[in-house]
């Protein structure tokens, strides 16, 4: 471990690459199914497997993505852009090469909005987002004193987004923000899952480690497909600490690629960094030139939803939600989504938001389900919202008692159902009365105290009028007729 003055000695300088795999039916250049789970080599054909002749085509869904993530990410989208071949070797990559775009990327610059853990809200510079097609899979199989490799040509030509941060990250916990970020633009756009753990976002992560107050940037280590965030976290915080303990005895720091150990939480090296100069990147000669037409990018816009940080200004200025409130709510597309229209059955958007981070949060968590299953509707949930308002079913009666009954009985109407529970509070006065003059006729003495100055003892008041009421006296009028009856 590297001791808290010497962190403080250097400066980390992160750059970040993120590979997400897009929701197409198809491949990028060719019509291979693009499903996630299927048998080990049935998702190819001969453009998969770069058989001499063979020609790509491009998947106009594919770019169609693409551009919606650089509108997302404020990037400037590319009017005219081609491909390129990137070549190298590896068992998984059919071709020989890797058809990318190198020159000519479909978005330039750009930047991505986060909040850390921590409060601090910051604009992550991007350098591009261009498109690629991804690498089939090795699989290796230890038999004996030998290892045997198989090979899986599934994902070989899935089409993928490559996400490229300027090197302006300074930690690991702006770089979980960053890629939380992108994760829910993905899930906002439908146009990947951002499943981690599935391979659908994987991420490398360029480090490098400086003397505060240095200019140059360090030589860079890059640690390669981390498919989880607190894996990205984990391995960036030990890289930190090795190139620091290295630079302190004055050790060269190896411009390398290597990658994260799990069970271990080292990073390990796999080999030297290569420079640009040996891919040999050219256009690609069998894929045409593309052109994004004013038409064509103006569909787009218009077909895309609502975004997080726009939702979270929305919410904060239109419906005066507290900003905590806000960032929760759009944490998904389908909560956010939910919660405008339960606001607008409701009428109250903050008592929506309450019980939404609230009783559903609580179930939703302990169901283990997505808000997509959660079983009522907004109108329903609304129905039950009515009923505390107006002073029919207490809150807590709601979320302990109706809420529950109501989830395993979603087509029940919630009046119906408080009613069958025998919820409904009873709301006059000329009932709650006597139940009052009961409880203050029993406890004389406390009444003698709460008369001298001990206010706290309206709480055990209440609550043994509720007692009597079998929970059906308002609690609200209660307190009120209690105060107004104790001050005589």
């Amino acid at each position: 471990m590297v001791s808290a003055d010497l962190k403080n000695k250097y400066e980390a300088v992160i750059g970040l690459e993120v590979h997400v795999q897009l929701l197409t039916e198809s491949k990028i250049f060719a019509g291979d199914s693009n499903q996630f789970g299927n048998d080990p080599n049935r998702n190819v054909s001969v453009i998969t497997l770069g058989h001499p002749g063979t020609l790509p085509r491009m998947n106009k869904k594919v770019m169609s993505h693409a551009i919606k993530m650089g509108i997302a990410c404020n990037s400037e989208i590319s009017r005219y852009q081609y491909f390129d071949r990137k070549n190298y070797f590896y068992p998984d990559l059919p071709k020989g090469y890797q058809t990318t775009q190198d020159n000519k990327p479909v978005c330039i610059g750009g930047f991505v909005s986060v909040k850390t853990a921590s409060g601090v809200k910051k604009d992550i510079q991007l350098n591009r987002i261009h498109m690629e097609e991804d690498a089939g899979k090795s699989i290796h199989l230890p038999d004996g004193n030998a290892k045997d490799t198989l090979v899986d040509y599934n994902r070989a030509g899935v089409p993928l987004i490559e996400i490229v941060t300027e090197p302006v990250l300074f930690s690991s916990e702006e770089a979980a923000a960053f890629l939380g970020e992108i994760r829910k633009l993905v899930r906002y756009l439908e146009v990947s899952d951002g499943n981690m753990e599935e391979g659908s976002m994987r991420c490398d992560a360029n480090i490098s480690v400086r003397l505060k107050g240095e200019q140059n940037l360090g030589k860079k280590v890059e640690v390669k497909n981390m498919n989880s965030i607190r894996n990205v976290s984990h391995a960036i915080n030990y890289e930190i600490e090795r190139q620091i303990a290295h630079l302190e005895k004055e050790e060269e720091i190896v411009s390398e690629t290597r990658l994260f150990d799990v069970p271990s939480g080292t990073t390990l090296g796999m080999r030297t960094k290569e420079e640009l100069n040996d891919y040999r990147y050219f256009p690609e000669p069998d894929l045409s030139p593309m052109e994004v037409t004013e038409e064509w990018l103006s569909e787009i816009k218009s077909g895309m939803p609502a975004l997080p940080n726009e939702l979270v200004q929305r919410f904060v200025n239109e419906y005066k939600l507290p900003e905590y409130d806000a960032y929760v709510l759009t944490d998904s597309r389908e909560i956010a989504e939910y919660f405008l229209r339960l606001g607008e059955f409701s009428g109250d958007y903050k008592m929506s938001s309450n019980w939404l981070m609230g009783p559903v949060k609580s179930y939703l968590n302990d169901s283990g389900k997505e808000m997509s299953e959660f079983p009522l509707l907004p109108k329903q949930l609304a129905g039950i919202l009515k009923l505390v308002k107006e002073n029919l079913v207490s809150n807590s009666a709601a979320a302990q008692k109706l809420f529950p009954h109501l989830i395993e009985n979603p087509d029940v109407d919630p009046s119906e159902a408080a009613k069958k529970l025998n919820l409904i509070q009873d709301s006059d006065s000329d009932s709650i009365m006597p139940l009052i003059e009961e409880v203050l006729l029993a406890n004389e003495a406390k009444v003698a105290e709460y008369k001298k100055g001990r206010k706290g003892l309206l709480g055990l008041f209440v609550g043994e009028v509720m007692k009597k009421s079998r929970g059906k006296a308002d609690p609200k009028l209660t307190n009120q007729l209690l105060r107004e009856t104790l001050e005589q």
